[in-house]
């Protein structure tokens, strides 16, 4: 059993004594959680995803719905998303080394750090080497392609579950990190920010921005695009989906890319939408942020301003200079 090994950690992380592991479920105090191909479930039965409620026989229609909202949708979504693209590839490296331009990695020596919403692993990927033990967490399928992923690895725990129920004790880490997944709850990003505050003394955060920083045709943009989004996330046809991105990427991505690369000797490049965030990069791995940009119904945006309202919850609050925005460093 991939856990027999590891009942002190989950003891810590869950702060209980109580706890028993088994081959198919983890029991924690008098609360059951089943284990699927090595990942504790977490979710209430209600929000499972339809094809883990037929690996668990769960009937979902005779089950009451969950006291808090949770957007099936956005889990479908991602779910899907990443077992269309389950590879971790050479551009998540730089992507990572953008993410985490304000973290001195040598730091997380012998830290348990967690990925919340860590779809398949990538980042995980690049940390699982340089800290002591590793918390993924997410609530879509996706959690199955990180264990798959990172199957090589003995340092690292998954947990499929919703990050706004997590069921562990305060300061269960000592780092962690939200990347992309806060803007697209149906609530508050920012509230969910600060509750975030009670599992660590320090967190990387990545929202996306408001275009603050973009001339006035970026954000114009932006609403026709957000226009079109809504009507792609309400289909979940495969095919249509597949078509859509192969359209994205040919004909708005790449045409946006090739006209910043005509104006970049003139050190235009930077007024193009789209251009420095995918110059350089693989077909696949902008068609896989067409599909991540277009087919979730929720997407909330904040300015650099609005972040810096964090202060009234946190001691510091470090907003990156450089792409993505935007994302920041919160201490206690």
């Amino acid at each position: 059993m991939y856990y027999s090994n590891k009942l002190d950690i989950l003891m810590d992380i869950f702060g209980a004594e109580d706890i028993k592991v088994e081959k198919e479920c983890l029991t924690v105090n008098d609360k059951i959680y089943p284990i699927v191909d090595d990942v504790i479930i977490l979710l209430e039965p209600a929000q499972y995803p339809e094809s883990l409620s037929k690996r668990l026989k769960v009937d979902k229609r005779n089950i009451p719905t969950v006291d808090m909202e949770f957007a099936e949708d956005i889990q479908f979504t991602f779910g899907e998303e990443w077992q269309e693209f389950p590879d971790i590839i050479f551009e998540h490296e730089k992507e990572f080394s953008q993410y985490f331009d304000l973290i001195k990695l040598s730091d997380l020596k012998n830290k348990r750090i967690c990925d919340l919403g860590c779809g398949i692993g990538r980042w995980g990927h690049f940390l699982k080497d340089q800290c002591k033990e590793l918390i993924l967490v997410d609530f879509s399928e996706a959690i199955f392609v990180a264990r798959n992923n990172l199957k090589d690895d003995e340092n690292i725990l998954y947990f499929m579950g919703d990050l706004r129920r997590l069921p562990f004790r305060d300061d269960f880490v000592d780092f962690l990190f939200c990347i992309g997944v806060l803007h697209h709850l149906p609530c508050s990003a920012l509230e969910e920010v600060r509750s975030l505050k009670k599992y660590a003394f320090q967190l990387l955060i990545y929202l996306y921005y408001a275009l603050d920083n973009r001339p006035f045709y970026f954000r114009v943009l932006l609403m026709f695009a957000t226009r079109l989004r809504l009507q792609a996330a309400s289909v979940r046809n495969s095919h249509f989906r597949n078509l859509f991105c192969w359209a994205g990427v040919f004909f708005v991505y790449y045409p946006f890319i090739i006209l910043g690369s005509i104006l970049r000797p003139l050190g235009r490049s930077h007024l193009i939408p789209l251009y420095e965030s995918y110059h350089g990069k693989t077909l696949e791995r902008i068609r896989q942020d067409v599909y991540d940009r277009f087919f979730t119904r929720i997407e909330q945006r904040f300015t650099r301003e609005e972040i810096m309202t964090l202060k009234d919850t946190f001691s510091n609050v470090i907003i990156s200079k450089q792409l993505p925005y935007w994302h920041f460093l919160l201490k206690r």
